[in-house]
């Protein structure tokens, strides 16, 4: 058995990085696939407008509930035996989101998908484990890139392929990836099975004093949150816009979204710039090219064949900085130390999560009451603030 000591410090292989990358896309996965199924989900399960909503929302709740309650436990669970089974748990609430034709069950469903896809955010920290520190912010950005892939590529996939064969099929095969991905994982990966000092209650009791005395921890999760609450704004209201102003079916919205993957790409870049002390330059490049993403999208609109291209550099480089900073904040928060990298790395998500869920609400609201203009404006103020409070920051 390979306990944390012999893990920590190795060099981790190519084959590994891609393994773990693969694995967190496809898991993360799974709380994008309902975003662009609301429509045929709700008519055909009977939710009602108003309430057509509860199947991403409840998603996202179980998200954030199994970050602070669930990626904690690797800090004194053995990680590939917590990862396996909570995606076994994710394969359960497929199947059962796949054949239920009861409101009630599916939303259950989507809060236990939501519950389990956080294995992605115990396999990113489990990395870092098995990687030397010279190596640690390339493993990162690596990892992170299949991570950030699965999230844009999610929604595109899933309007394919409930063009072809219906809503139904997105869960059904999600189940049958997710369920050999399990079966891959129990017999690759090797075990790291960390050395607890605390019990689960005074775990979770620690997460309060941890967010109190890590001042690194406090500062990148709410640079994620402003640059996070922007992105999600921006892919809340983007179709929105696409359909109005463009008049793009469905089909064309998800060419679109496949687009913004290239931004994907900022990831490994900004992994290995790290590594190498980029990490102070690269977090206020990210602020300034978001906030430039959004007035690019403010000053050309209209519903001409440039604007529409302008649309497609905006979001590819808002996708960039968010990813890329993502990336830094990351490697940063698991360089302070070892023995609380699940919890550091749960409360980390957590805090740019709220602000992705604050920024989808901003969305709507924008879009309603002031069109692109307001959501626009909106879109650069968040970063902008975001740049703020990084200038207030303390050179070392």
């Amino acid at each position: 058995m390979q306990t944390e000591q012999v893990m920590e410090g190795k060099r981790i292989s190519s084959w590994i990085t891609l393994l773990l990358a693969s694995a967190c896309g496809l898991i993360v996965a799974n709380l994008y696939y309902a975003q662009t199924l609301v429509g045929p989900i709700s008519a055909a399960t009977g939710l009602s407008s108003d309430a057509a909503g509860l199947i991403v929302t409840l998603t996202q709740i179980g998200y954030v509930v199994g970050l602070l309650f669930i990626v904690p436990l690797s800090d004194i669970i053995e990680n590939r035996r917590l990862a396996v089974l909570s995606l076994l748990v994710v394969v359960c609430a497929l199947i059962a989101a796949t054949f239920t034709p009861n409101a009630l069950l599916f939303l259950t469903a989507s809060l236990f998908i939501g519950l389990g896809s956080v294995v992605a955010q115990i396999l990113v920290p489990y990395a870092t484990y098995l990687s030397s520190e010279e190596q640690r912010g390339r493993v990162v950005g690596n990892v992170m890139s299949g991570l950030l892939l699965g999230i844009m590529l999610a929604r595109p996939v899933a309007s394919f392929i409930a063009s072809l064969w219906g809503w139904h099929a997105v869960f059904a095969l999600s189940a049958v990836i997710i369920a050999l991905l399990s079966l891959l994982l129990s017999r690759i990966l090797p075990e790291r099975k960390p050395s607890p000092t605390m019990n689960y209650g005074e775990l979770i009791v620690s997460l309060g004093a941890l967010l109190k005395q890590t001042p690194v921890l406090r500062r990148r999760g709410i640079y994620q949150a402003c640059l996070f609450s922007a992105f999600s704004l921006f892919w809340t209201t983007a179709p929105l816009r696409l359909a109005d102003d463009f008049g793009l079916s469905q089909q064309g919205i998800a060419w679109f979204a496949l687009a913004g993957v290239g931004g994907a790409v900022a990831a490994p870049i900004a992994g290995r710039l790290a590594d190498k002390g980029w990490t102070r330059l690269l977090t206020g490049l990210a602020m300034i090219i978001a906030a430039l993403s959004f007035l690019l999208a403010y000053l050309f609109q209209g519903n001409s064949t440039t604007a529409l291209g302008l649309l497609v550099v905006a979001a590819i480089t808002l996708d960039m900085a968010v990813s890329g900073n993502l990336v830094l904040g990351q490697r940063a928060i698991y360089s302070l130390g070892s023995e609380a990298r699940g919890r550091l790395n749960g409360l980390f998500m957590s805090i740019f999560f709220v602000g992705g869920a604050i920024g989808s609400s901003l969305g709507g609201w924008s879009y309603a009451h002031g069109g692109w203009n307001l959501t626009s404006l909106i879109g650069i103020v968040l970063p902008v603030l975001a740049l703020l409070y990084f200038l207030t920051e303390k050179r070392d």
